[in-house]
């Protein structure tokens, strides 16, 4: 990686500003996974280790940015991460203001500030840079640690580091190690793994993993409009007939080195308690739809995986969500648990599927950005990122 991170920066004495991505799953005022949490932990304590005081900001869902709402306020998480430290985390009341001014002012090193939700100001996801200069004012170093926000142009993304010395924490770091080897001078054989519902979505990134890759497998709705651009009657099948021509030119291109289902477990309705039977992809019945793959896909997929050096997967096999339709997706990511290969699984339901199958610590690594690890496998640069100071 060509930024610098906080390793490349003197911190002993100063106050950090740091972005994390503290948008976590909450009920009844209480954090319910702290996964992302955690995943911010190893950058805390390095700033807190080398005499720093820190100032936390992040967002937290989708507020109406017309200032307060306590549905969306970052206190439990303060309180989540006070817990995982072991040391009182204070909650300031705005993320900016002069109540929050002084708050932070009067930090001490090793103490911990978490700022309120910064999109609690509309101004936040425009990038506004008279935000971003009073975020920035709060701190003396800008350190960027939520790549799952580095898609996203806002105040307290990429506006800050305008202002303010910017590195990356270690998350970023490792995303963008272990990303970056799918899109710079990838292992081979290198096997994609795309799946979810429309092709749509993931042109580009079926495009430029095409360029790289040996073999692409493609899975999930996605297959259907594939399978229906070479002549196969779909049924039911969600097929994208706008993007047929788009599959067909790219078989075309693709030539031998995408992989489709060649079974699959249909269903007489789109329910988790239809009536389910495993057909030939070519033989889907009347009236009944594709949702997951068979067990011959999942044979002839996990051949070209044991011979990978290097695998990349983003979204699933099928509809996993309901457990009929969840053993394509499964069986992929325990294959993948136990092949000798880089396997880098690319963050949304990819991350969920491989959590739900047990596999998840059996993974070299995995994205805590849905969006952004989308957005970087498509060759697109992260403002969160390029916002960084280079080494």
């Amino acid at each position: 990686m060509n930024k610098k991170t906080v390793r490349d920066i003197d911190l002993k004495s100063k106050r950090v500003l740091m972005r994390v991505d503290f948008n976590v799953p909450m009920a009844a005022g209480a954090v319910t996974d702290d996964k992302r949490i955690k995943a911010a932990l190893p950058t805390i304590q390095y700033v807190l280790e080398q005499g720093a005081s820190l100032i936390l900001m992040s967002h937290l869902g989708r507020p109406k940015g017309t200032g307060f709402d306590p549905e969306f306020s970052l206190k439990p998480a303060s309180e989540a991460l006070a817990k995982l430290l072991g040391k009182p985390v204070q909650m300031a009341p705005d993320c900016i203001g002069p109540e929050v001014e002084a708050m932070a002012s009067a930090l001490k090193p090793g103490d911990v500030l978490m700022l309120e939700n910064t999109r609690f100001y509309k101004a936040e996801e425009k990038n506004d840079l008279d935000l971003a200069k009073k975020l920035a004012a709060l701190g003396e170093v800008y350190v960027n640690d939520a790549f799952g926000s580095a898609h996203r142009a806002h105040s307290s993304t990429e506006g800050v580091a305008r202002f303010l010395p910017a590195v990356s924490g270690f998350l970023m770091e490792q995303e963008l190690e272990y990303l970056g080897r799918a899109t710079d001078n990838p292992a081979h054989p290198y096997v994609a793994i795309l799946g979810g519902a429309k092709i749509s979505d993931k042109i580009l990134v079926v495009e430029n993993m095409l360029a790289k890759c040996d073999t692409l497998i493609i899975g999930g709705g996605m297959a259907n409009t594939f399978l229906a651009a070479e002549g196969c009657n779909m049924q039911d099948s969600l097929v994208e007939a706008s993007s047929i021509e788009t599959a067909k030119a790219i078989l075309a291109k693709a030539g031998g080195r995408l992989l489709l289902p060649v079974d699959a477990v249909v269903a007489d309705k789109f329910d988790a308690e239809a009536n389910t039977q495993v057909v030939d992809v070519d033989k889907v019945p009347a009236g009944w739809r594709m949702l997951d793959i068979g067990p011959k896909s999942i044979a002839a997929f996990g051949e070209v995986l044991k011979a990978a050096k290097l695998v990349v997967w983003n979204g699933p096999m099928g509809v996993f969500e309901f457990p009929k339709f969840a053993e394509g997706t499964f069986a992929i990511a325990k294959l993948l648990a136990e092949i000798d290969a880089t396997t880098v699984i690319g963050g949304g339901d990819s991350a969920s599927a491989v959590k739900k199958a047990g596999v998840a610590k059996k993974m070299t690594h995995v994205s805590t950005g849905g969006g952004a690890s989308l957005e970087f496998l498509e060759g697109k640069v992260l403002p969160g990122v390029a916002a960084l100071n280079d080494k």
